[in-house]
């Protein structure tokens, strides 16, 4: 069975729904097996995204229009995608750069260690660099002082970066001046705000 899901976030027009819409339904899902996430921001929890996994069986195939309207980063994706593959659950991207993803065609499990592999990999050099850095710093005597405490401005900062697929959550704590550690305690994978995060945000507001 086909089972469809459709993503608009608050700052997307209705046309953006009715493409997903038309698209997903050419493709053969029906009306009644499509989930919509509608009005919901990249910061936020996606109740409807969540519903429809768990919904999902061992022979189903799940049917997106595009990757940037099913996850929010490459994370989420991988999270997602070995979730999929270990319950026996097909993925079809039907356009933008993930479209070569069908299990019709590709295994899944394929994927899974290809993405794997890449992040592997991308944190890896991230680590490599980092360590050069801080060598290159110590050797020119600079004092590496202590990482900053998270605020309310940089946990907006924060959930901005993370909805750049191509950027690793090491790369934004780098760039904050902040642990990946604390990155995760403030933020889920997807960027949404975890409570620590929210508590810092209404405390900024009642101030």
């Amino acid at each position: 069975m086909l089972v469809g899901y459709i993503w608009i976030a608050s700052s997307d027009d209705r046309e953006l729904y009715g493409q997903q819409k038309q698209a997903l339904l050419k493709a053969g899902v029906a009306d009644t097996q499509i989930y919509e996430d509608v009005g919901v921001s990249r910061q936020h929890p996606r109740p409807e995204l969540q519903a429809c996994l768990q919904a999902l069986q061992g022979g189903n195939v799940l049917v997106v229009w595009q990757l940037e309207r099913f996850v929010s980063s490459r994370a989420q994706l991988l999270e997602i995608l070995q979730d999929l593959s270990q319950r026996d659950i097909g993925l079809k991207v039907l356009a933008g750069q993930g479209a070569a993803i069908d299990t019709a065609t590709l295994s899944l499990k394929i994927v899974v260690n290809v993405l794997e592999a890449l992040t592997e990999l991308e944190n890896q050099v991230v680590r490599e660099a980092t360590l050069e850095g801080l060598a290159a710093a110590r050797a020119r005597g600079q004092t590496l002082g202590p990482r900053r405490k998270m605020t309310a401005a940089t946990v907006r900062q924060a959930m901005l970066e993370m909805t750049d697929t191509n950027t690793s959550a090491t790369q934004i704590a780098e760039k904050l001046g902040i642990t990946r550690a604390t990155l995760y305690n403030y933020l889920n994978g997807d960027g949404s705000p975890k409570p620590a995060a929210l508590k810092l945000l209404q405390q900024e507001e009642s101030d």
